[in-house]
């Protein structure tokens, strides 16, 4: 009992006469206590407009609503931002019930719920809410960025009063994040489009705005350092007070920073503001805070170079080097001097931090005023900026190139002539040639390679990054833009068609003189403000179903929600008959639905021009070009505007370089008897010529197209690689049979109708696309190429990165 209390206070029983407690000095005198003045405290409020939901393709109907939360990133123990302010700018929408939420318990907001009944419905929200996100007491600007989650919730529709319906619990059915770089939270105004999965599929247009303002102060208690007068067991005193004082100087150069950080928010918000006022034509009355800037500008110019040299001088004086090498290694300032605090004008910076917080938060609250006046042309504003801005955000993910394509009616001549071939016609040091420079490896590399350097990327942008994309950015597809230029020159040689301009990304390719042409020729035209039917069809492939390419649809219709589509489904079920039979069935189906389209636009007005533009995956492409080649289609023909081809056999499977998907089109036209594979191989004739795919490629089925994308994987084991790009075969060049003169005669029919001057301004692109397979792991899938294959049709993120990074095309 007394060992237990002798520990108690403090006494060792065993070393009673060894050790004592060292007599505890003095306190010092009350004037050499330092008077604690107010620490400085901001906090970023994060603005989000919730303007519209639109459903694109939800699978159930019912009652949704949206929850948005507000946290830190990394740090699970943070405090989440708090819901502040709600502001409802409109009446309720009559899908509206029940009213918005917010739970204490996760801080997070509810929109009101709201029923989906019908495909690309809209519902109008109109509800502005706020976070506010504290920074920790005493500290400077955040260098930790925030992510911003935003989960559709649903509940089933039960047949009972809207009220109780409204009371229901709903569930969480997908989540979409976004983060807020650490430079964007002293400001930033974005459009951020929440389209949450695959699975459902929606638009909600959103705007978020973000500001650094200043909040109260506080006096900290005064406490003594606990390292302070600190007794050690071998008797010897420990004096904290260094460490008190580099922590205590560390955080006045924290305060210091905030009041740099507080200077820029204004500078940016009060920018801003003039931008967007000026944009969208409507003044905003900033009168008094001007008044208050004049008088206040000298002040604050002298105050920045006052930070700024105290800064440097105070660096100077304590590390004792210049002031440009006065950080060490990871970029930080040792602080370690008594000095430090005695020379920073702490009442001065205290002052002035709080009338620029004045000046903050009134052009914050101006902002907000104006926004509300102005919500639906400040979004517009910010949705054209995000979409000019894709080319460049994205373009971590996409490679740019130009190619010559050879000018004349016989790009390639006879492989006789090929300058690979040697004198005594042998083709061995060809086929080495051949193995190394082979078109798919060759790109599939070069994605790799580019993959690989993602890895050791710093991405740091100061722009909204939405989770999906630099979520994981290693695992997202890479896709390569080789834009097809024409040359004057003919040639005979396989390498020269693929005579590269530029291998890395250049804005030329982006802004040439051919695609600056195209889009000034788009804004210039008088038909422009005229109303213009646009009309997409989409064609599944081989046992396809109608909604395959749901999801490049759905893309489509972000970027131009006032196009009419189909989704032809006249030859599901049917694909094994002959490839002349569908596309009849198809061009049937379209001007059908043409007809349709163009009655009841001409109800509503006048109809002065049509855009038609088809997709189609695998052979539907194919059976898109048989139907171009009806003579029902041909007055239509000149209403033709955009092509994209996903993974199209164009040229068949001639020189198909996977033997086991070979082995499995020999067992189908075995035991299936199926036509169109006999086509699709050329083996529906003896004689080549006579064969329904050399046919085709003769007929004009591309040449009035305005634009022809041809996108491609070399990961894709179902399309021979050079078949779905229109393009030469190394193979072709080693054959010295008739197989390979039809070969070349088909490819050069299909470039001379794609390099046909009747269309000043076409746009040629083939676009590889070389997806993360890791994913799916080794499987049977993977072995074969099929998981490009499908890939192609389960994953969207491709058709975002191509389509919102040319636009123009696509409208």
């Amino acid at each position: 009992m007394f060992r237990k209390l002798r520990w108690l206070f403090g006494l060792n029983c065993r070393n009673w006469s060894a050790k004592r407690l060292l007599p505890t000095p003095p306190p010092p005198p009350p004037q050499q206590q330092q008077q604690q003045l107010p620490t400085l405290d901001a906090t970023h409020e994060i603005a989000i407009y919730i303007h519209r939901f639109h459903n694109l393709d939800l699978y159930q109907k019912g009652w949704y609503r949206i929850k948005i939360t507000v946290r830190w990133e990394g740090n699970e123990n943070a405090y989440p931002g708090t819901p502040a302010r709600v502001v409802q700018y409109e009446v309720a929408a009559p899908e509206l019930s029940g009213g918005w939420g917010i739970d204490d318990i996760d801080n997070s907001f509810s929109t009101q719920p709201f029923l989906i009944r019908d495909a690309r419905q809209d519902v109008f929200l109109s509800v502005l809410i706020s976070f506010n996100l504290a920074l920790g007491k005493n500290e400077g600007p955040s260098t930790t960025a925030v992510i911003l989650k935003f989960e559709l919730m649903y509940a089933p529709i039960l047949n009972i009063r809207p009220e109780l319906q409204a009371s229901l619990e709903p569930c969480s059915v997908a989540v979409h994040e976004f983060r807020i770089p650490p430079n964007a939270l002293l400001g930033m105004h974005s459009y951020c489009p929440v389209h949450f999965d695959a699975s459902h599929a929606v638009l909600v247009d959103i705007s978020v705005h973000v500001s650094l303002l200043r909040t109260g102060s506080y006096i900290p208690p005064l406490k003594v350092p606990s390292a302070t007068w600190a007794v050690e067991d071998n008797g010897q005193d420990f004096d904290g007070s260094d460490k008190a004082l580099g922590q205590k100087a560390s955080g006045d150069f924290k305060q210091i920073m905030l009041v740099k950080a507080l200077v820029a928010a204004r500078d940016i918000l009060f920018e801003d503001l003039q931008k967007i006022s000026k944009a969208i034509e409507q003044e905003i009355d900033l009168t008094d805070l001007i008044f208050n800037l004049d008088n206040k500008n000298l002040c604050s110019s002298i105050l920045q170079a006052d930070l700024d040299m105290e800064i440097g001088e105070v660096s100077r004086k304590l590390s004792g080097k210049p002031q440009n090498s006065i950080e060490n290694a990871g970029g930080i300032i040792n602080f370690q001097s008594e000095k430090l605090l005695q020379s920073l004008p702490q009442d001065y910076l205290f002052s002035f931090y709080y009338r620029l917080g004045n000046q903050v938060l009134f052009l914050w609250n101006a902002f907000l005023k104006f926004h509300r006046v102005n919500k639906t042309k400040i979004l517009e504003l910010l949705r054209d900026a995000w979409a000019n801005d894709r080319r460049a955000e994205w373009s971590i993910w996409m490679v740019y190139s130009k190619v010559e394509m050879p000018h004349g009616p016989n790009q390639y001549m006879s492989h006789k002539s090929s300058s690979y071939h040697s004198v005594n016609g042998k083709s061995l040091s060809l086929r080495k040639l051949t193995d190394a420079v082979n078109p798919a490896n060759a790109a599939a590399m070069r994605a790799e390679l580019h993959r690989q350097s993602i890895a050791r990327m710093r991405i740091n942008n100061q722009s909204l990054q939405d989770m999906h994309l630099f979520g994981d950015p290693l695992h997202m597809p890479i896709v390569i833009v080789e834009h097809i230029i024409s040359a004057p020159l003919r040639t005979t040689s396989l390498n020269s068609y693929f005579n590269h301009l530029g291998q890395k990304d250049t804005r030329s390719v982006l802004t040439g003189p051919s695609f600056k042409a195209m889009s000034r020729s788009f804004r210039d035209s008088p038909q422009q403000d005229d109303p213009v039917l646009k009309i997409v069809v989409f064609v599944h492939g081989f046992q396809g179903h109608r909604l395959d390419l749901r999801l490049v649809r759905n893309q489509w219709l972000q970027i131009d929600p006032k196009i009419e589509f189909l989704m032809s489904e006249a030859n599901e079920d049917k694909t094994f008959e002959e490839l002349g039979e569908m596309g009849l069935r198809l061009a049937q189906e379209v001007i059908s639905f043409l007809k349709k389209k163009m009655d009841k636009a001409s109800r509503c007005g006048s109809l002065r021009s049509i855009k038609l533009s088809f997709v189609g995956h695998s052979i539907g492409n194919l059976i898109i070009r048989t139907a171009l080649a009806e003579s029902i289609m041909e007055p239509y023909l000149r209403y033709l505007y955009t092509y994209l081809s996903i993974s199209g056999p164009h040229l068949g499977y001639l020189y198909s370089s996977n033997s086991l998907f070979n082995s499995g089109l020999w067992l189908l036209k075995k035991l299936k008897a199926a036509r169109c594979i006999h086509q699709l191989t050329l083996t529906d004739n003896p004689d080549l010529h006579n064969t329904f795919l050399y046919k085709l490629c003769k007929k004009r089925t591309l040449q009035n197209f305005r634009n022809v994308i041809l996108l491609s994987s070399p990961q894709d084991g179902y399309v021979p690689y050079h078949s779905a790009r229109i393009e030469m075969c190394p193979a072709a060049s080693l054959d010295y049979s008739k197989k390979s003169r039809v070969f070349m005669e088909m490819l050069n029919n299909c470039l001379d109708q794609i390099r046909s001057p009747s269309s000043e301004h076409r746009m040629f692109m083939r676009c590889d696309v070389n997806f993360d397979t890791s994913l799916h792991g080794r499987n049977l899938n993977s072995f074969i190429g099929r998981a490009a294959h499908i890939e192609f049709l389960e994953s969207d993120i491709f058709a975002r990165f191509i389509m919102w990074s040319f636009a123009d095309l696509f409208h």
